[in-house]
């Protein structure tokens, strides 16, 4: 059963000058998309994400990896952004400055109508060149797996994260501040298991935000927020923003 939610927090939302959003894979798996271990199904059912997320393994097997995050990608296009994503988004035309920092690679934050999201982990819908580490808009079609980078010839790769790579230093730099200087500091659909990512609800808290995790079920950052509100989070912050801002009829998700 989904939580109440709490009437302190509803308060201190709808008077927040700025507030920040830290979401998790979690919120995907709503909209149906595997999280990144429960893709390891079907023809990939026999490899371990590690031996597909990792330079190393598309220096082994670049066709391997890219037909993997090709089928990811378009697992991603079929999905439909799901309450969550909208309730977010209504948030933000709500608080005068709403940060929002996923750790999600899917885009359906964006497709809900949210702005200016940090893209902690990168995008599916990029690439860059492996060898010069630039995003690369177009490429000719050459027939390549993986296609090359139209300036070097080098192969191109998915633009995210691998096992082994620093989070992109302006997005994690932008995700710190808002940490730092919010009102409100919300964790959604994330277990807060990796870093660097899982310290900005500390810091949010060691800075004196109101801070509240939404979860199917405790985690082991329960202890750290001033809140945490169990159940789907495409019920819960629906409820959250149609109790903070109930006079407003398009507050719904």
């Amino acid at each position: 059963m989904t939580e109440a939610i709490p009437s302190f927090l509803v308060k201190t939302l709808r008077a927040a000058r700025s507030a920040a959003v830290l979401t998790g894979a979690g919120v995907s798996a709503e909209s149906g998309l595997p999280t990144f271990r429960d893709a390891m199904t079907g023809l990939w059912a026999q490899r371990r994400p590690e031996d597909l997320a990792t330079a190393e393994a598309f220096r082994r097997d670049p066709r391997l990896v890219w037909e993997w995050y090709a089928w990811r990608r378009a697992l991603a296009a079929q999905a439909v952004p799901n309450p969550a994503h909208f309730a977010l988004a209504e948030m933000a035309r709500r608080v005068p400055r709403l940060t929002l920092i996923t750790q999600n690679v899917d885009g359906l934050h964006q497709r809900a109508g949210s702005w200016d999201v940090i893209e902690l982990h990168g995008s599916l819908s990029r690439v860059k060149c492996f060898r010069e580490d630039v995003v690369v808009e177009g490429w000719g079609e050459t027939g390549d797996v993986p296609p090359r980078c139209p300036r070097c010839g080098g192969p191109l790769r998915p633009d995210v994260v691998w096992f082994g790579e620093s989070l992109p230093p302006q997005a994690l730099e932008q995700a710190t501040e808002a940490a730092e200087h919010c009102d409100v500091f919300l964790s959604v659909g994330t277990l807060g298991l990796v870093e660097p990512a899982a310290s900005l609800l500390g810091l949010a808290a060691r800075r004196g935000a109101t801070t509240a995790l939404f979860n199917l079920e405790s985690t082991g950052q329960s202890s750290l927020a001033d809140f945490s509100i169990t159940g789907p989070a495409g019920r819960t912050l629906p409820a959250l923003l149609r109790a903070a801002w109930p006079e407003d009829g398009s507050a719904r998700g």
